[in-house]
């Protein structure tokens, strides 16, 4: 079945086009282009802020015009991530999808459903001649994934909507009224590189077939993070054999989970058995640990071309414990809000090469303080090793307010709508909410979208089914927006 058979049909069809062009985090241009070209050919007011957010009004319908101004916004990014395996150039290709079921779902690489079925929904609702709505404001946000630039930088002078939907939360039936904030904790050090141990044995040591996901939505899944395991492999396999590390490179984006690592290791040649039998018997190990999660959990070694230097060991130590000592996952769960994390560590990326290192990791929290809290640990482990610690990126979360008037106006129609209740909450994932509520000066604002699953990951897909219920649910509250 070929996408643009879905319904709501105009829906998929601009889901195909979006998703044809390549549209990373700060490499987006593309996407501006082909919105903003969109918006002027179905003949609406569009504009463009300088560092990229597009804008587009659409005017009310016939008998609409005295109802409230709604702003919907997606953002137009996506996270590129894909299997070891694929063979798939981001810069140039357009996502390779399939139908599956009642899932959509992309060939080996991340799917972009996050948040491209938000600006499809959007572009959709401009498109057509035939729903009724309010006077809408259209905000199309950059560079959401890798620092919230678009939100961040925007111009709010365009907006007048005191209605803000945000149409980037992944459970059909949530909804979503207030998030996480974040910031970004980068270390960095050079290190002295020695040679390494004549007669050695090199080998690659890899960590692969892990989940990954999401670091904010899939932070309390229990999943395994392949920065942290291979740390702990490569610690313990060092208190029994000379092991020298050549170079390490493991995780790629700050807010997805890394799924794998790769090091390239020297031991002295008659610990070659030694070192095999001690990564498979901790292989094991790791194994049985996730055997319930990590289904696909994959520690390999082979033997490598042997590199010319190491790194200096004393250093090699300090680096392990730091990365031991560092936080990863969860940090506290809420007190006040049942199931909700409130403070959580993604330790995302990790590189050793030619004498640099590097770290990055994101940390996210729905209170400020405990924000502050877990990136001074962060801080606090990688100081003691004596490098550089830049902390960068903070955004403010999003408070819930469980008075709002337009949430109560969904919860009707809701009711009304589907045969169950929805969830309310808040997300530990970042939204742009926070950010945009306080250039906006206080819009009421709720996040909801259809389900999409994997999201910042492989596996990502989304539910044909919950689109189809999430799109019919959006045009149901145009359509009753309330007066001035």
């Amino acid at each position: 079945m070929e996408l643009t058979t879905l319904a709501p049909q105009s829906l998929w069809q601009y889901f195909s086009q979006l998703n044809a062009i390549p549209r990373a985090s700060k490499k987006e241009e593309k996407a501006v282009a082909f919105v903003e070209a969109f918006g002027r050919q179905i003949g609406l007011e569009t504009t463009k802020d300088a560092v990229g957010n597009v804008c587009i009004k659409k005017p009310a319908t016939a008998g609409m015009e005295d109802r409230q101004t709604v702003i919907l916004q997606s953002h137009l990014d996506m996270v590129h991530q894909k299997n070891g395996d694929t063979v798939f150039d981001f810069d140039t290709q357009g996502i390779e999808m399939y139908v599956d079921g009642d899932w959509v779902r992309a060939r080996g690489t991340t799917l972009g459903a996050d948040n491209g079925i938000g600006v499809a929904t959007i572009m959709a609702i401009l498109a057509a001649t035939d729903i009724a709505h309010p006077a809408i404001e259209v905000m199309f946000t950059i560079d959401e994934e890798t620092g919230m630039t678009g939100a961040m930088q925007l111009d709010p002078a365009p907006y007048t909507g005191k209605i803000l939907l945000n149409l980037d939360t992944e459970e059909e039936d949530e909804i979503t009224i207030g998030c996480a904030g974040g910031l970004d904790t980068n270390t960095s050090g050079n290190y002295q590189q020695v040679p390494a141990v004549a007669g050695g044995a090199a080998y690659d040591i890899t960590v692969k077939g892990l989940l990954g996901g999401h670091s904010g939505m899939d932070i309390n899944r229990g999943r395994g993070n392949a920065n942290k395991l291979m740390n702990r492999l490569l610690y313990n396999v060092r208190q029994s054999v000379d092991l020298q590390l050549a170079s390490l490179d493991g995780g790629s984006l700050r807010n997805a989970i890394p799924r794998e690592s790769r090091a390239t290791v020297v031991v002295p040649g008659a610990d070659k058995a030694r070192l095999e039998e001690l990564v498979q018997a901790f292989a094991a190990i790791l194994k049985e640990e996730y055997k319930t999660v990590e289904t696909g959990l994959t520690v390999e070694i082979t033997p490598a071309a042997t590199p010319a230097s190491v790194m200096e060991p004393a250093y090699f130590d300090k680096l392990l414990r730091a990365i031991y000592a560092a936080p990863n996952g969860v940090f506290r769960m809420s007190p006040d809000i049942p199931g909700l994390v409130e403070a959580s560590n993604n330790i995302a990326k990790v590189s050793v090469k030619d004498g640099t290192f590097i770290t990055q990791s994101l940390q996210r929290s729905n209170v400020d303080s405990t924000k502050e809290d877990v990136a001074l640990a962060v801080r606090a482990a990688f100081e003691n090793m004596g490098c550089e610690v830049v902390q960068v990126g903070g955004y403010p979360g999003w408070k819930p307010n469980p008075d709002s008037p337009v949430l109560k106006l969904m919860l009707s129609l809701y009711g009304n709508h589907f045969d169950h209740t929805p969830k309310v909450g808040a997300i530990h994932a970042g939204l742009e909410c926070g950010i945009l509520g306080s250039l906006l000066k206080g819009p009421d604002m709720i996040s909801f979208g259809p389900t999409i699953r994997g999201a910042h990951s492989p596996n990502e897909c989304v539910q044909v089914s919950s689109v189809q219920k999430f799109y019919g649910f959006l045009l149901h509250i145009l359509r009753e927006i309330p007066k001035r």
